[in-house]
């Protein structure tokens, strides 16, 4: 097997991984705003199956019809400000979602605008109500 000079083999493996994060971050930026979502809203009902609150944006996985989806919330700030927190749900719970789920429809991914949980409504960008 060849091998490349040590300084050479350095600098590929370093433009490689540079690659890399620029093409998952790149990723990871185009969920923080809407374009990639269909500009009309939907509902989606169903069970909690997890609550993640890390940044860069709390999500829950909500299982409907048999199917999991990846519900994107506000960023930290937001959802507290909606008055969601890690606390205020549990796994099992039932679930009612609107928002804008992906343009690429064979993804099961969408951006809560609210999130109703036992009567109580928890808006994480309520400026974006009824469009």
């Amino acid at each position: 097997m060849p091998t490349l000079p040590r300084r050479r083999f350095h600098t590929q493996l370093l433009g490689a991984a540079g690659l890399a994060a620029l093409l998952t971050s790149a990723a990871a930026w185009a969920h923080h705003g809407w374009s990639w979502a269909d500009g009309d809203q939907t509902t989606l009902t169903g069970t909690l199956e997890a609550i993640a609150m890390a940044p860069p944006h709390p999500m829950l996985l909500v299982k409907a019809d048999g199917v999991t989806w990846q519900v994107d919330l506000g960023n930290p700030s937001q959802t507290e400000r909606s008055g969601f927190t890690g606390q205020s749900a549990k796994v099992g719970d039932a679930i009612t979602v609107l928002g804008n789920r992906s343009k690429d429809h064979s993804q099961r991914h969408m951006k809560a605008v609210r999130i109703t949980l036992d009567g109580k409504h928890y808006d994480m960008y309520p400026e974006r109500l009824g469009r």
